[in-house]
């Protein structure tokens, strides 16, 4: 395995593999003990995206695994549309949590991956001590937020993912400029993105197959939708921490009314001024949030 990046020597991150589910992944790992906390980074990101993070939840005395989920870096890429599915998602970061032979779980998700951690949470995949999503919405409060113009326009790019190898294309061309200018062109603090990490991603995007399978979890959300079906009526049982950056040109804020509806035990950390990659870009204050939200292990 060539991994996709390289971490700071002192920053007590180490890049392994780890069998689960029939693939094999790519996972940054940091930290010891039988509680584990696994990452789940989003699109068109990496584990790469939790280095800010995985050293404070290690010296809390968790066990830290952020993989690069399927069809990512060095991460297993299936071939198919359906291999990206949110059942199989979700059954790979079960799949991760019994690999580790851990005896609690705690999820902490951006992005695609905090759709993964909702649903998983929601459907029980397995027991969660705590859940901890960060710019991305509950399902139920996305769908009813898609269901008016301001958020389906912000989400004009999903309908465009949709189509074949012009996605793939327009993101990769010139040194795959599209992926860059996702991160950088979104930020509000710009600086949080120097080349050398634009490069990170851009190069994982860059290896064969990767951009197909990392558009494909888009594609397989609109062409196997019964797949994302919700138990319990939607709702999370466990403490659950939402750490928001206001700045989201993605998401509105209004994707947020209705979380405490589904959810019996809920936080709402609100970041003025941080835009949707928020745990990179403002990795100081969501690092305070989660030091005071989330117990010693």
């Amino acid at each position: 395995m060539t991994a996709s990046w390289v971490p700071d020597a002192d920053s007590g991150i180490r890049i392994r593999e780890v069998a689960a589910n029939g693939l094999t992944f790519e996972v940054a790992e940091a930290g010891e003990g039988d509680h584990l906390i696994l990452c789940l980074h989003g699109f068109p990101e990496l584990n790469y995206s939790w280095r800010h993070q995985m050293p404070l939840l290690a010296a809390k005395g968790y066990r830290v695994w952020a993989p690069n989920q399927r069809g990512y870096g060095a991460s297993s890429r299936p071939g198919a549309v359906a291999d990206y599915s949110a059942d199989r998602m979700i059954a790979d970061a079960a799949a991760l949590f019994d690999a580790s032979g851990a005896t609690k779980l705690t999820l902490v998700a951006h992005d695609w991956g905090g759709a993964i951690a909702w649903m998983f949470a929601i459907k029980r995949a397995r027991p969660v001590e705590r859940l901890v999503v960060m710019n991305l919405p509950h399902p139920m409060c996305f769908a009813a937020a898609l269901r008016k113009w301001p958020q389906r326009r912000r989400s004009w790019y999903m309908a465009f993912f949709q189509l074949p190898w012009l996605p793939e294309r327009m993101l990769l061309a010139r040194d795959a400029a599209g992926i860059r200018k996702a991160f950088r062109g979104m930020a509000v603090d710009k600086a949080r993105f120097p080349d050398a990490a634009l490069d990170v991603y851009a190069r994982a995007a860059q290896r064969p197959g990767a951009m197909t399978a990392m558009l494909n979890w888009y594609r397989a959300a609109a062409r196997h939708r019964d797949r994302m079906k919700l138990d319990n009526g939607g709702r999370v049982d466990v403490p659950t921490l939402v750490i928001w950056g206001e700045a989201d040109s993605a998401l509105g804020l209004e994707t947020l009314d209705g979380t405490d509806r589904y959810v019996r035990d809920l936080t709402i950390r609100r970041l003025p001024g941080v835009s949707h990659w928020v745990q990179q870009e403002a990795p100081e204050a969501v690092n305070a949030i989660l030091g005071e939200w989330l117990p010693d292990a």
